[in-house]
C-alpha cells in the first residue's frame, strides 16, 4: 500500500517529507488540506489529535512531525544510509541541526508568515527580520569549511533544513555575504530529489507575493 501523506502544499515541513521520499525512491499518495478547518475533521483527528501537517499514514501506521517522518521513511525504505548514518556522532550531529530547525529556524518562519497569512499584515518587523538574520548568521558558521551541514557529505540535516532556509529566503533575502549558504543551496539543487521542494517553494513565493502586494 502507498504511504499516504497529508500536508498544506507550500509548508516546509511538508516539503521536507516530500523530498526524503523522493530521496529513497518511495512514491506517497499526497492528500492536500486547504484549510484549517479540514485539520479539525473527525476523521484526520482520529489519525493525529494534534490535527498537525505533515502527518504520514503508511498502512495504519501514523506519524506525524516531519522530523520524526523523514527518519522513519530512511529507516523504513532507504538501502543507502548515507543519509541518516549508524555512527551514533554523526546521528547526533544531525538531530542537533533538526532541533536548530525546530527550535530556531522554523519559529522564525512562524512568527513572520501567520501575520501575513491571516492579519493581513503587509510589513514584517525589525524584530522578525533580525530573528532570521540570525538564523542565516548561526547556519553560515555551520557551514563554514564544510559543503554540508552535518559534514562531509549529504544527511537528513540538510532535507531538514533547506525548505525552511529557501522559505526564509523568500520573506528575508539571503545577503550575498552568505557565500556558504548560497553555495550550499546551490548544491542541494543538483540534486534529483530537489523539484520536490522547488514546486512547493514556487507556491509560497507567489502566495506571499500576492498577499504583500
Amino acid at each position: 500500500m502507498t504511504p499516504k501523506l497529508y500536508i498544506f502544499n507550500g509548508s516546509p515541513p511538508a516539503r521536507t517529507v516530500l523530498i526524503t521520499a523522493k530521496a529513497v525512491g518511495l512514491n506517497v499518495e499526497a492528500h492536500v488540506f486547504t484549510t484549517n478547518q479540514e485539520l479539525k475533521s473527525p476523521e484526520f483527528l482520529k489519525l493525529n489529535p494534534q490535527h498537525t501537517v505533515p502527518t504520514l499514514d503508511d498502512d495504519g501506521k501514523i506519524i506525524w512531525d516531519s522530523h520524526a517522518i523523514m527518519i522513519y521513511l530512511v529507516t523504513k525504505y532507504s538501502k543507502d544510509r548515507s543519509l541518516y548514518p549508524e555512527d551514533p556522532f554523526t546521528r547526533a550531529v544531525i538531530h542537533q541541526k533538526q532541533h536548530f530547525d525546530s527550535g530556531l529556524a522554523f519559529p522564525a518562519f512562524i512568527r513572520i508568515v501567520m501575520p501575513i497569512l491571516f492579519e493581513k499584515a503587509k510589513t514584517i518587523p525589525q524584530s522578525s527580520i533580525d530573528e532570521v538574520v540570525t538564523v542565516y548568521d548561526f547556519l553560515e558558521t555551520f557551514l563554514e569549511g564544510k559543503n554540508w551541514v552535518a559534514g562531509d557529505f549529504l544527511t537528513l540535516a540538510d532535507l531538514s533544513l533547506l525548505p525552511t532556509i529557501t522559505t526564509l529566503d523568500c520573506l528575508v533575502a539571503i545577503d550575498e555575504k552568505y557565500l556558504n549558504i548560497k553555495g550550499w543551496i546551490r548544491r542541494c539543487s543538483t540534486l534529483s530529489w530537489y523539484h520536490a521542494n522547488k514546486k512547493g517553494l514556487d507556491e509560497f513565493r507567489n502566495r506571499i507575493n500576492n498577499l504583500l502586494a
